[in-house]
């Protein structure tokens, strides 16, 4: 039962008001646990069953005990073990009015409207406690998920009228959960929906790389599509324009938040579900796999009472993580936080986060400007995308104000020349700069099939190494198991590269040098390159040359 539906029936019978359904529904989203439990530990109801005895009277129906239960296999017959599971429906008796069902979600009038199409007969729903439903279910019918071709051969009977009523169908509602499921099963990133003009592509991404599932029948896109735009409260109606939503639901019992964005392509809508499950982020700079020399020196920027400090690298590249990680740092009762984000990825308790939202002109730069009045210490802007985000961060270091932001720049020199192109003054730039990390996410070897290799003279030639540069260093690579889906990879880690704004080079930056005239005077004083960290990682055996190459 969805926590939603639950609120909604006691708050419609007065026996909660809208502030105790708005504290339950959001305790749900936010620790995963069960409505029910939720609504027991608030002390609305003495116990269970006074709970179910009010959902059968909402209801109108019979309230059943089912803990001593024993049906005759005739009736368990009636309903096949594949359709029980996926309905989540038990079937008590047989009569003159038909076939009495308890249901684990008796509150969705839709699942016992979809076992009438499926089965052809008159269902008469009973309520009894969704435990004892679910353990009937597993005792005669089996336990686990249905399976995709179960769901497909339930799809098989239904004749909806249109696709919006197929889209809330049972089948659909658990074929969308099932992806979903395993997509975090697997640690995906995004999920993509894919319409073509002869197949529906759903494909996960995972560690950076695409895996495709079982495709569904072509006829079903548009009704799983518009399954996913409802659970994002989009408008299903309108097919013609690019929208945005957010999903907020519980997955294999845990909080994910999935933001959504579909776009009209030529044979239907593509959706994108980009993954934000917060129990798979590690926000503490410790966990993120950085060189101690790089940690110290972060650690020590973030301290600073002033300046700049930006985090440069591609869309995917761990940017935001990275930054979070920070915050959480520098998160103490003494000093106040401030972030302006497009979109909140990850709340973070005692941060205030404010969500840009160009559409009513709430812009990075105009939520910079308002932060100044909020008398913060921190500051964090999503993304400096223009010269007037720019000059007022720098306006916000110049005024004792520590900023942390974002770029998207191959390196980190190049970040310097970015500030600069935008029209930002160069002494500016010199003056306020602490420093800036480029980054990569790359993938590290599985070690369940991590396996030595010699790398041929043609890649070594792309690396810039000749055979008396290994020195006798050995080579690793993933032969591919059941345990990394034969991709030879499993987890992601980071490649980094820091450009200390020391003296040197804010003399450079004042001068107006190009990126390779810095990035060379960087590397004089100790600068370690993205490919330099990645031939690192090679030799401790962490990643591929593949890998490295493909992001340096």
């Amino acid at each position: 039962m969805t926590a939603q539906n639950v609120v909604d029936m006691l708050e419609a019978r007065g026996v909660i008001d809208s502030g105790q359904a708005y504290d339950i529904v959001q305790d749900n989203l936010r620790s995963g646990r069960d409505v029910l439990q939720i609504i027991l530990d608030f002390e609305i109801f003495q116990n269970e069953d006074e709970f179910w005895a009010a959902v059968a009277d909402e209801l109108g129906c019979q309230h059943f005990d089912l803990s001593t239960f024993e049906p005759p296999a005739s009736v368990v017959n009636l309903i096949p073990a594949g359709m029980g599971r996926l309905y989540g429906a038990f079937p008590i008796t047989l009569d003159g009015q038909g076939l009495h069902v308890a249901f684990t979600d008796p509150l969705n009038p839709q699942i016992a409207e979809d076992l009438r199409f499926g089965l052809d007969k008159a269902i008469v729903p009973v309520v009894a406690r969704s435990s004892q439903v679910q353990a009937l279910i597993d005792k005669h019918y089996g336990t686990g998920m249905p399976s995709v071709e179960e769901i497909f051969g339930q799809l098989a009977l239904q004749k909806p009228d249109n696709p919006e009523a197929e889209a809330n169908s049972a089948p659909i509602v658990k074929f969308v959960d099932l992806v979903l499921a395993q997509a975090i099963k697997e640690k995906a990133s995004d999920i993509h929906f894919e319409p073509f003009e002869k197949e529906f592509k759903i494909r996960y991404r995972v560690d950076g790389a695409l895996y495709e599932m079982a495709p569904p029948p072509i006829h079903l896109a548009t009704s799983v599509i518009s399954r996913v735009k409802v659970m994002a409260n989009m408008n299903i109606a309108e097919r013609r324009i690019p929208q945005d939503g957010r999903i907020m639901t519980v997955v294999n019992g845990k909080p994910v938040d999935m933001r959504v964005n579909s776009l009209p392509t030529q044979h239907g809508e593509s959706v994108v579900l980009r993954v934000l499950d917060r129990s798979s982020v590690n926000l503490d700079l410790e966990n993120l796999g950085m060189p101690g020399f790089l940690f110290d020196y972060i650690v020590e920027t973030i301290h600073k009472p002033n300046g700049i400090f930006i985090v440069t690298g591609p869309t995917g590249a761990g940017k935001t993580t990275t930054l979070y990680a920070a915050l959480r740092r520098i998160n103490t009762i003494d000093a106040k936080l401030l972030t302006a984000e497009d979109p909140v990825e990850y709340e973070l308790d005692g941060v205030m986060q404010v969500p840009v939202n160009e559409a009513v002109g709430l812009t990075f730069a105009r939520a910079l400007r308002a932060f100044l009045r909020q008398d913060p210490d921190r500051i964090m802007v999503g993304e400096m995308r223009d010269l007037e985000t720019a000059q007022i961060a720098i306006q916000a270091s110049l005024t004792g104000h520590l900023v942390l932001s974002t770029l998207h720049t191959n390196d980190s020199s190049g970040a310097v020349t970015r500030l600069v192109d935008m029209g930002v003054e160069p002494f500016l730039v010199a003056a306020t700069l602490e420093g800036v990390l480029a980054q990569r996410l790359l993938r590290t070897i599985c070690k369940t099939c991590k396996a030595p290799y010699d790398p041929s003279l043609s890649v070594l030639n792309q690396l810039g190494l000749s055979q008396s540069d290994l020195g006798g260093k050995q080579f690793y690579t993933g032969s591919g198991c059941s345990s990394c889906a034969n991709s030879g990879y499993k987890g992601r880690k980071g490649l980094y590269e820091l450009l200390n704004v020391t003296d040197p080079i804010r003399d450079l930056i004042t001068e107006k040098a190009p990126t390779l005239v810095l990035k060379q005077k960087a590397i004089e004083l100790g600068m370690v390159t993205l490919r330099d960290d990645g031939l690192r990682n090679i030799y401790d055996g962490e990643t591929t040359v593949e890998e490295v190459l493909k992001y340096t």
